[in-house]
């Protein structure tokens, strides 16, 4: 019953956008008693915010599927990455017109929602992170440093921050999450300047015996 809520909720949200968006309305396109839905949701805002929590839960299932592909760590990365941005925006473009107002309407409830999103999404970059071979501090916080800085660098193409110019424009967004995903994920692969000196000191000394 909730999706079947939250699917007439979405379709609304294309033609009506938020504001005109009623608890009749959502009963009316689900075919079923405003009574029933508020069995399941507070509210016109309940209802909007598990769309999106929705979309999220559907989102970890599909990074769990290609953390778990076999295909070397940094390509299942890649393949991470760019599910990020654009299952979201993929999810999101039946109602793009309304998300500015969305995301207005709802931003104190959603900001609290957003870490968790955050914190659920890095917990599986950070798995990908932790199978791959890499230099001597391995440890399990940098693991999810490293997912973290992963999530921020793609932060920009959700959703939440594009236009609605932008949200139109979905081969350009799956170019930039393609470039950003490239330059992030090879920088892992490269070791840091301050490695690269520490093995050239050790060379050098190495050569001097």
């Amino acid at each position: 019953m909730q999706d079947r809520i939250l699917d007439a909720a979405e379709q609304l949200l294309g033609r009506l956008g938020y504001q005109k968006m009623t608890m009749d309305d959502i009963a009316a396109e689900a075919h079923i008693s405003r009574r029933t839905i508020y069995l399941h949701f507070a509210g016109k805002e309940d209802v909007a915010l598990a769309t999106i929590d929705r979309i999220v839960e559907r989102l970890i299932v599909r990074l769990r599927q290609h953390a778990n592909a076999d295909a070397p760590w940094d390509e299942r990365l890649r393949r991470m990455l760019l599910e990020r941005v654009l299952f979201r925006f993929d999810s999101v473009r039946g109602y793009f017109h309304s998300i500015d107002e969305i995301f207005r309407s709802l931003r104190i409830a959603y900001m609290d929602r957003r870490a968790r999103y955050f914190t659920e999404e890095a917990k599986v970059f950070a798995e990908v992170l932790a199978s791959a071979p890499r230099p001597p501090r391995t440890d399990r916080r940098t693991h999810e440093l490293w997912a973290e800085s992963l999530l921020l660098a793609t932060n920009a193409l959700l959703p939440s921050a594009l236009s609605p110019r932008e949200l139109g424009n979905r081969s350009k967004v799956e170019a930039q999450a393609c470039r950003i995903a490239e330059l992030v994920v090879g920088g892992l692969m490269q070791p840091s300047t301050a490695s690269r000196r520490r093995v050239s000191g050790i060379r050098k000394a190495r050569l001097s015996r």
